[in-house]
């Protein structure tokens, strides 16, 4: 069945901007002197930034202040997006919900400048377009708050919305506002949340949106 409105995250989801994200946040943490572990990008995925930071500074001894900390690792972010592109499928999936008349949302735990700056890069930012980000809301994911302001937004029930996600952190959220979360990892295998469907191709994905 397909739903009513389709909620997408955006980093990992709709933008394949991942591995531009930890490599911007390990260059912000050589520059303060640090050394980022092997695992940086599994630990910060679907994280909001001040998560982040708290991990920076318990674990690595960070003592940038906050602000600092933001402004240094958008700096290295934002530099270069000329490489950034759409995650391969979702984005045709996306033009098909719209083309039916579903109504649709970008909902991220990034800050407004980085989801306006990757929608932009991969021609996905049009008027009229609903997103969220982290500073929209008082709670990030996994917390109910991001996806339940997007069903306001587009005045749907939050039980007839779906969700796409590819962290646990982001699936969980959509669970927790009652939605139907549909977990698309970087990679096979990855477990899921329980409650979510487990999707891994653009296949399957549209199967599950009822799209077929």
């Amino acid at each position: 069945m397909t739903p009513k409105a389709v909620f997408w995250d955006m980093d990992g989801t709709l933008v394949d901007s991942e591995p531009l994200h930890a490599a911007a946040l390990a260059s912000a943490m050589r520059s303060e002197g640090l050394v980022p572990p092997a695992d940086l990008h599994e630990r910060a995925l679907g994280q909001t930034a001040a998560h982040i930071y708290a991990m920076m500074r318990e674990e690595f001894g960070l003592t940038l202040p906050f602000p600092d900390w933001i402004e240094r690792k958008y700096s290295h972010y934002l530099a270069d997006l000329s490489g950034l592109r759409p995650r391969p499928g979702a984005i045709e999936i996306f033009r098909e919900i719209n083309a039916r008349g579903i109504p649709q949302a970008v909902v991220s735990n990034s800050d407004r400048m980085v989801v306006d700056a990757n929608l932009s890069a991969v021609g996905l930012l049009y008027p009229g377009m609903k997103t969220v980000s982290r500073n929209d809301v008082r709670e990030g994911k996994p917390h109910a708050e991001p996806f339940l302001r997007a069903a306001w937004l587009v005045d749907v029930e939050p039980a007839e919305a779906a969700v796409v996600e590819d962290s646990v952190i982001g699936a969980s959220a959509g669970l927790a506002a009652g939605m139907k979360a549909i977990f698309w990892p970087e990679r096979p295998a990855m477990q899921g949340p329980d409650g979510a469907v487990t999707v891994n191709s653009a296949d399957e994905l549209r199967a599950a949106l009822g799209l077929r």
